[in-house]
Order: C-alpha cells, then structure tokens, then sequence
C-alpha cells in the first residue's frame, strides 16, 4: 500500500506524518511505502529544522527528505491521501478527481477510525478495503461540526512549542491510523 501525505511546502506537517507513521507501523512498515509531497512546495528543501526534530523525538527519521511538489501522477499512484488540512484535501481532489474516496485529512482519517465499532470494520482484510470502509462511513460519523476540527495548524516558522502540539497532533492520529493498517496486515 502506498500512503501520501500532503501539507502545504513540504517542510513541516506532511514529512513528519510520512516518517512518524513509519515509524508507528513498525515491523509491518516494509509492507507500506509512505510519502509526502506539498501543494505549494519547491523541489529540493530539506525539512524545517524544528519539525525534524519533533520527528526525531517521536521515532521518525528526517534524514535526507527534500520537498517535492504534488502532481497528479503522484496523488494517482496513492491508495491513501493523509492533508493537513481540508484545503489540501480540496487542492488534491481538484487535482486527481478519481482520487477523492482515498483522500481525507489526517484527524478526520483517524476521527472516522476511533468512532467506528469493531462490528463496522468486519471483512476488511487489507489497506484498501480499510480506506473504502472509512470512505464509505465517513459520513455518517463526521458532522458538519467536526469539520473546523480537521486541520492540523501550520507550524512553519512558529514557536518550538506550537511544533510540539502540531506534533503530538498528528501523531495521536497516527497511533489510531496505524493501528487500523496494521491490523489489515
């Protein structure tokens, strides 16, 4: 399965999730290939200083990340898109229209996940019916008032504080998201 995170540079947000998450899988990591790609990012960046710590601090390895800007052929190469936030989300469905039942923002991924009974996720046997399931539920688990709460806030060029919380933010998600695709494993 191939996993794609998506923030806004590439710098802060989508790498942390793409190496935290990595690190969360664990053993069952080599079965995942996950990535990151930014809606406005410029080619080449290594990650922001402050979020590869943070990365560090909770097991992800920033070593050698450089940002790259999303296109098309990457988003249509993901069977899960994981934004920061709802406008990425709407940048890559207008960008990959065929994708928009595999694009969600990381809290509302994980928010689904925590809200659904075991009974719900019965015959899902692997990464992709996991991501249809979640798809399919999502409305009816998420209302209109979850919605301000999906975005992960920018931390770029913010205090070391405010990249701690946006941290500790996406990773709590992505203890729940992990454990969800491993259990498909």
């Amino acid at each position: 399965m191939r996993v794609l995170f998506v923030c806004s540079g590439n710098l802060c947000r989508s790498p942390l999730g793409a190496q935290v998450l990595t690190a969360r899988l664990g053993r069952d990591a080599p079965a995942f290939t996950v990535e990151s790609a930014g809606t406005v990012a410029q080619d080449g960046l290594p990650m922001d200083e402050t979020a590869a710590a943070q990365s560090v601090r909770l097991g992800g390895d920033p070593t050698g990340h450089r940002s790259r800007y999303l296109a098309a052929p990457i988003v249509g190469a993901a069977d899960l898109v994981l934004t920061a936030e709802r406008s990425h989300r709407a940048a890559v469905a207008s960008l990959a229209p065929r994708a928009v039942k595999r694009v969600f923002t990381i809290l509302e991924f994980a928010r689904v996940l925590d809200a659904l009974d075991p009974a719900d996720l019965d015959g899902v046997s692997s990464a992709d019916e996991l991501v249809e399931r979640v798809a399919r539920l999502r409305p009816e688990v998420l209302t209109t008032a979850d919605l301000a709460e999906l975005d992960v806030d920018d931390p770029y060029r913010r205090s070391d504080a405010t990249h701690r919380r946006v941290a500790d933010e996406i990773d709590a998600a992505l203890v729940v998201i992990a454990d969800a695709l491993r259990a498909t494993r």
